[in-house]
């Protein structure tokens, strides 16, 4: 199971990471954002592109 935890930093700013159930942290976004609704947003869009294709480079 995972899970998305938003929190705000110490500057302030809306962030969010991904944790698996085991603790470990799988993503994080890469950067803050001043409005609460705009890292949801975010996160939103992440869960939607479940379906990415996986690229070796």
């Amino acid at each position: 199971m995972l899970s998305f935890e938003l929190f705000q930093d110490k500057a302030g700013e809306w962030r969010w990471r991904l944790r698996h159930r085991n603790g470990n942290i799988l993503a994080t976004s890469s950067e803050g954002y001043r409005a609460k609704a705009d890292a949801m947003r975010c996160i939103e869009n992440v869960k939607a592109s479940s379906d990415a294709t996986v690229n070796e480079v």
